[in-house]
């Protein structure tokens, strides 16, 4: 991907927001389905499910990238999402959904899960707002809590593709740079804003993670 590592510390303004979410934040990143994934251990109709309702994220998510490169306030942050948003059509990402949900006997298109719903409701909110610092933080949200968990696997990975995939997908050393891009941007961000703006950030920082949490309760079967 290209990214430049950002420095990020205790005191950052995307540490704040996580550190407000807890616990829910570190329910989400150790959640037991997460960790049956890290483990290889995950039902296959828990995991059938969880990445048909996943799938379904695509559209709103790559629409979301792009309202980031449109209200970003800098060429400099522009480019980073424009660079992601070129990758996602041709990633391995795309063709693991297509390979994993054929092992699993999954479907691309399915009826959407209530939290399913609620969370592209949210993105496609913010995106529709043109919002920077909430687009900002609902893709920060995303893609960190999915380091969290996946940077908990340890070796050897997972036999099965299914799950080691997923695991590879959201971590190393591109995945590390991309979250510390978000990271920063949110970190740059905050230090302009007022509290109102910051509590309004928070807000839907809180909600994405809520989300992320419910999402992982879905795939086991539990409903909130």
């Amino acid at each position: 991907m290209g990214f430049t590592v950002v420095a990020v510390n205790e005191r950052s303004f995307s540490e704040w927001l996580r550190r407000q979410c807890e616990p829910e934040w570190t329910s989400v990143v150790t959640h037991p389905f997460a960790m049956a994934i890290n483990q290889g251990v995950a039902a296959d109709d828990d995991m059938r499910r969880y990445l048909e309702q996943d799938f379904q994220f695509v559209d709103s998510f790559t629409a979301l990238l792009g309202a980031a490169v449109a209200s970003a306030d800098t060429f400099e942050a522009r480019v980073p999402y424009g660079k992601f948003l070129g990758q996602v059509a041709t990633t391995e990402e795309k063709t693991y959904f297509h390979r994993a949900l054929a092992e699993l006997g999954g479907r691309t298109e399915v009826e959407l899960e209530p939290v399913t719903a609620a969370f592209k409701g949210l993105m496609d909110e913010v995106r529709a707002a043109q919002d920077y610092p909430l687009i900002a933080a609902v893709l920060c949200v995303a893609e960190w809590c999915y380091l969290g968990w996946a940077e908990r696997a340890t070796e050897p990975l997972p036999e099965s593709f299914v799950h080691r995939e997923w695991i590879e997908l959201h971590e190393g050393a591109e995945f590390r740079a991309w979250v510390g891009f978000l990271r920063g941007e949110l970190d740059r961000l905050g230090s302009g804003l007022d509290e109102e703006r910051r509590q309004e950030v928070l807000g839907v920082f809180r909600r994405a993670v809520e989300l992320e949490r419910a999402f992982f309760d879905m795939a086991v079967g539990k409903r909130r």
